[in-house]
């Protein structure tokens, strides 16, 4: 009996572990040509597996995609958690958030495209709705921080925080498209205009020119 459990934890590690490598395998091919161009083919071959044998953990390529996209946004979500959560004002917090967001994407730029504006499948998509809204809900908390302390117009902060969210997103479409290739200190620049220019929205009263700062490295 104890052979025989040993030899299913064995087989359940094997499958896990098949399972990460698909994914890391179809992260890389979507960074390196988005959606459309990653075919199954190439991360099956990336990942050791035969082509078929991607259907056995996925139930389709949308459903690997989606996978990856989650995968991905949660990180960046955690990034973006721990600068709320840092000391500071919530003007500077929420400054650096979208910055460092900023920055963090730049470097990526052709994975974060892919996950923030590339045409795709209904079921990549719903998993990018859902990325938003995570980053939405650690924005409003930074709002409700600065509404409190004084830092913010009084207002929903939901509904702000989807503003301001939506804000950051929609700049960064034109930077991280494959036509666009700024170089580091352009894509610096262009954070930093983000970031003051989403978080400005918010301000309660004049605030002078807050210099964001990326608190968490690529």
């Amino acid at each position: 009996m104890r052979f025989t459990t040993a030899i299913a934890a064995v087989r359940l590690n094997q499958l896990v572990e098949t399972k990460a490598r698909i994914l890391d395998a179809a992260r890389e091919a979507v960074a390196l040509s988005g959606w459309k161009d990653a075919q199954i083919a190439l991360i099956a071959s990336r990942a050791g597996v035969a082509t078929g044998s991607v259907y056995r953990y996925f139930d389709s390529k949308a459903d690997l995609y989606a996978q990856v996209l989650g995968l991905v946004s949660e990180r960046e979500v955690a990034v973006v958690a721990a600068i709320v959560e840092a000391e500071g004002s919530a003007s500077q917090c929420l400054v650096d958030a979208i910055y460092t967001f900023s920055v963090r994407a730049m470097r990526g730029r052709r994975l974060a495209y892919a996950l923030i504006a590339e045409p795709c499948e209904p079921e990549i998509d719903a998993a990018r709705l859902k990325y938003r809204a995570a980053l939405a809900d650690q924005i409003a908390r930074l709002v409700r921080r600065g509404i409190a302390s004084g830092e913010f117009v009084e207002i929903d902060a939901n509904v702000a925080a989807s503003c301001v969210t939506g804000a950051f997103m929609e700049a960064l479409v034109g930077p991280l498209a494959p036509e666009a290739a700024p170089d580091s200190d352009a894509a610096k620049a262009i954070a930093q205009s983000i970031a003051g220019l989403s978080a400005r929205m918010l301000f309660r009263h004049a605030t002078p020119e807050l210099t964001p700062v990326s608190r968490v490295s690529a």
